[in-house]
């Protein structure tokens, strides 16, 4: 899917309906998580929040996605005072375009989630990286130095 343009969907997000085709000029971080008010996955949202200054100045927006509910994400959003919008992907259509689905072991036990991911996508909604099975330190980082350089 590199150097590929992205399908467009739509899902529903903190800040109403998210469509990729909507931000088109835009380039756009796209991370998925597998669950708010996780320790990881909260560690990974205030560092793109503590960057996204930063990801603005160059012209792009940050976008979290998980399979939670709306209010699980509303709720989520306003404790972490995250800037950006966070989609829900209940169905999994952004999780099969993207491929993040993955068997993982929890507790012993094989379940099916979400690879912890991030994408970045240029302002022509072409995908130009791909981050997976990420680690969280340092991550949120690395993904501006690929924003700078696009």
């Amino acid at each position: 899917m590199l150097d590929q343009p992205v399908p467009d969907f739509s899902l529903p997000s903190t800040g109403g309906t998210f469509s990729l085709a909507g931000h088109r000029g835009t380039s756009l971080v796209i991370y998925f998580y597998p669950k708010d008010n996780t320790p990881g996955c909260t560690t990974e949202a205030q560092q793109f929040r503590d960057l996204d200054a930063e990801f603005r100045k160059h012209s792009c927006a940050v976008f979290g996605i998980s399979r939670d509910s709306l209010k699980s994400h509303e709720n989520f959003k306003a404790k972490f005072e995250l800037p950006f919008e966070l989609l829900v992907d209940a169905e999994e259509t952004a999780c099969a375009i993207f491929d993040v689905i993955k068997m993982k072991n929890m507790y012993g036990k094989q379940v099916r989630g979400i690879e912890r991911s991030t994408f970045l996508i240029d302002a022509s909604g072409v995908l130009r990286r791909q981050w997976r099975g990420v680690k969280v330190p340092g991550h949120a980082a690395e993904v501006l130095e690929a924003v700078k350089s696009l």
